[in-house]
């Protein structure tokens, strides 16, 4: 891949200091040999049985999950139409601009610059996506991109598809694991305070979203349909619930469904496919095969029909100077069609 200036488009140096290479190693560590005894331990069970029977079940995530989808089983019950467009502006916002935007594209992979209390904000709002801190998400991704759909890859369908979509993250591999995770995988993201405050303020800022939520219901204009504690609590159901629930599974149907079905434009040494309806409802992080083969790039919609919504937000950033040295397909080298 052909290294970008580090000037914007006006000529100017950028305004951001350089971050730090992504690691790319394909050497194991103690982490991954501590993982690899994991999946040898307990025969011929499945993996994520294997997983959790060696490390136990890590409480604190999986209470999270269930909290979360009660809370969009119980939504139904309180609809209106004010919480139903909050949790559709909520879901790109920390779908779209949170997760793949700001946690994939701009600190995992790189694929554009801006400044420093925009990565920040970036950072936050893919927290409030319910799918962890920037921290640990970047370090596993960027885990996923060393060793995706071979041994080490943390979320690969070739241990089944249910662990690839959501129960990879299920066991309790501890504390230790957790440290040497970020120090492997995303030392740039731990060198900076602000994001290890972000990572701390990952559980308050739901409960913070949620007394936001409520009492904009509560004290909203009865005109709207709001103005009382059921609405408040329907801002809460949907906003919350529903949303997170909505944007958990499309993202994370691209750690499954986009390495089974789909179609390919490139050769890669991994089962990446594009699958047109999680490239539709993940606002264009379903054409996976193209990102695969071109991980830097900023558009992973690589042929006219195939819609990436977060590509056209980071063009709109670009245009009133708010992101520079945007990564385009002309500017790596080509790869060979399938």
């Amino acid at each position: 891949m052909s290294q970008l200036s580090s000037r914007n488009k006006s000529g100017k140096r950028a305004r951001t200091k350089t971050t730090p290479p992504i690691p790319q190693t394909d050497s194991k560590s103690n982490m991954d040999i501590a993982v690899d005894a994991t999946k040898a331990a307990h025969g011929g069970l499945p993996l994520n049985v294997r997983a959790i029977a060696s490390c136990g079940l890590n409480w604190p995530v999986a209470i999270w999950i269930v909290v979360v989808h009660v809370l969009a089983v119980i939504a139904p019950f309180f609809y209106s139409l004010p919480a139903l467009l909050t949790c559709i502006v909520l879901a790109f916002v920390t779908g779209s601009m949170g997760v793949c935007m700001g946690y994939h594209r701009l600190l995992t992979h790189q694929s554009f610059k801006t400044y420093r209390p925009i990565r920040w904000v970036l950072a936050f709002l893919g927290g409030l996506s319910g799918e962890g801190s920037a921290l640990t998400w970047v370090a596993q991704h960027r885990k996923h991109h060393v060793y995706s759909d071979h041994d080490g890859d943390p979320h690969s369908p070739k241990d089944g598809p249910w662990w690839s979509h959501m129960l990879w993250f299920m066991p309790d591999f501890g504390r230790k694991w957790h440290y040497e995770l970020l120090k492997r995988y995303a030392p740039d993201m731990v060198k900076d305070k602000m994001m290890v405050v972000i990572h701390h303020m990952f559980l308050p800022s739901h409960f913070i979203l949620a007394g936001i939520l409520f009492l904009m219901g509560y004290f909203g204009p009865s005109s709207w349909g709001l103005g009382s504690a059921w609405a408040g609590g329907s801002m809460v159901f949907w906003g919350l619930g529903v949303r997170m629930v909505y944007v958990l599974h499309i993202t994370w149907f691209v750690n499954s469904a986009t390495h089974l079905w789909g179609y390919r434009n490139y050769d890669t040494t991994d089962n990446s496919r594009n699958l047109w309806w999680v490239g539709i409802l993940a606002w264009g992080e379903g054409w996976h095969n193209n990102h695969h083969a071109y991980q830097r790039v900023a558009s992973q919609g690589h042929r006219w029909w195939e819609v990436d919504v977060t590509y056209w937000v980071i063009l709109m950033m670009e245009k009133v100077g708010l992101a520079w040295d945007v990564v385009r397909l002309k500017d790596v080298a080509k790869a060979s069609p399938s």
